[in-house]
């Protein structure tokens, strides 16, 4: 069951592309905002957990607890978005971030391990919400102009995601002022944000993307409506797409993303053992995020006009070198583990932008939020287990060679992509 739309959205019928225009505005504000809470977790999760647990070799449990928590929310604000429209969905989200930072500071105050899993398992709903605002970018776009709405959600990320890494230190700062661990102040910055982005969302997201879309394409079929330029919500899914273009999709941003957080998680780890600092770690991980988001726009221009599967094709060319480069970096360099990273980033990027694409241009309005968030489980559940595997593989053979791993596995990305789309 979907909801009707409302007053605004029938109001809006005939010229989408005007609220298209107000729609991207406000998530772009909405993902600045949850940008900086993102970054927090990738910062010092880890740390925060080795910090408590005297060992390395969970370390990487912080990761796979909050990708967890990402695959949960993410079938949860897909059907949500199915049944409600994206603003209620996006909001429910972020605050439940919001909710889990507040819980990663209480279990730092308390010195409490269990409350520290609990609590990342619910920030993740943070990252998972992060990911599914750049598919209401992509609702009322033109199906030559989605990859590009999709990056122009996905750049505005940019800003809070590399200013959040190099607050670290100084949130720590002020929260040991507070009475807090340090370790735990950049959870103060995420709370806030996340809880600003959903208060952003419920406010201003009107009216609804996804609601507007479907009531475009009700209007288009009946004839009651135009077809103004710029406005492809009526767009139909291409002739034999289907299962293969979603199996395509998922497959690309599934890969991509079990190699980036692999390497990511451990990174500030492999960087603290080698006496450098979180200011430092934080530096590169912003290098990172900002290599992650900032591209996007190219990325959506490359995707719309040279095709989906040939960029995809390059995200794993990109992870690639990304892992070389990040296994043949001597620890003491910062400025080799910020490229690899930066390498890294743009190859997650890459992929993204392209599997995004794929997945919105197969799946038809009527099902298409619920279909994206279970996409999103996926690959938050390839996250998960790139975060919990990372920390064990560091542990017993050491960073250089969970980077080659990824690398390795970004290289049989390109026969799988190649293959998949035969197939199609």
């Amino acid at each position: 069951m979907t909801s009707a739309p409302t007053a605004d959205t029938t109001a809006l019928i005939s010229d989408p592309a005007q609220a298209q225009r107000h729609i991207l505005r406000v998530l772009v504000a909405s993902q600045i905002l949850s940008g900086a809470g993102l970054a927090a977790g990738v910062t010092v999760g880890a740390l925060l957990a080795q910090d408590m647990l005297g060992t390395t070799s969970l370390s990487g449990l912080p990761s796979a607890l909050f990708t967890a928590g990402s695959a949960l929310t993410a079938a949860v604000v897909g059907r949500v978005s199915q049944t409600r429209g994206r603003r209620p969905g996006l909001a429910t989200g972020y605050l439940t971030g919001a909710i889990g930072s507040a819980g990663v500071i209480a279990a730092a105050v308390l010195d409490n391990p269990v409350l520290l899993f609990v609590a990342l398992f619910a920030y993740g709903a943070g990252t998972a919400t992060n990911l599914q605002a750049r598919y209401a970018g992509a609702d009322l776009a033109a199906r030559g102009h989605r990859a590009r709405a999709v990056s122009t959600v996905l750049v505005a990320t940019t800003l809070g995601g590399v200013t959040g890494p190099n607050l670290a230190a100084p949130a720590g700062t002020f929260a040991k002022h507070l009475g807090v661990p340090s370790l735990a102040g950049p959870f103060l910055l995420s709370g806030t944000a996340y809880a600003l982005a959903a208060l952003v969302l419920a406010v201003w997201l009107r009216p609804d993307p996804l609601l507007l879309a479907r009531a475009v394409a009700r209007a288009e079929e009946t004839g009651a409506a135009p077809h103004p330029a710029g406005a492809g919500a009526a767009d139909a899914a291409d002739p034999g797409e289907g299962r293969g273009g979603v199996v395509l999709g998922a497959l690309v941003m599934v890969l991509t993303q079990l190699v980036m957080v692999s390497i990511m998680t451990m990174t500030p780890v492999h960087m603290h053992d080698h006496g450098h600092g979180t200011a430092t770690s934080g530096l590169v991980i912003a290098v990172h995020i900002g290599a992650m988001y900032l591209p996007s726009p190219l990325t959506g221009r490359l995707v719309d006009r040279c095709g989906r599967t040939k960029v995809a094709l390059a995200s794993g060319v990109t992870l690639l070198a990304a892992g070389v480069l990040a296994a043949a970096a001597p620890g003491g360099s910062v400025a080799l583990l910020a490229l690899a990273l930066g390498l890294l980033g743009l190859g997650w990027n890459l992929g993204l932008v392209s599997g995004t694409a794929i997945i919105t241009d197969t799946v038809p309005l009527a099902t298409r939020a619920r279909t994206q968030g279970m996409v999103d489980v996926s690959i938050a559940i390839a996250g998960a287990t790139g975060g919990m595997a990372s920390g064990i593989m560091v542990a017993a053979t050491g960073y250089p060679a969970l980077a080659l791993t990824g690398g390795a596995l970004a290289l049989a990305l390109l026969p799988a992509i190649a293959a998949t789309a035969y197939r199609r």
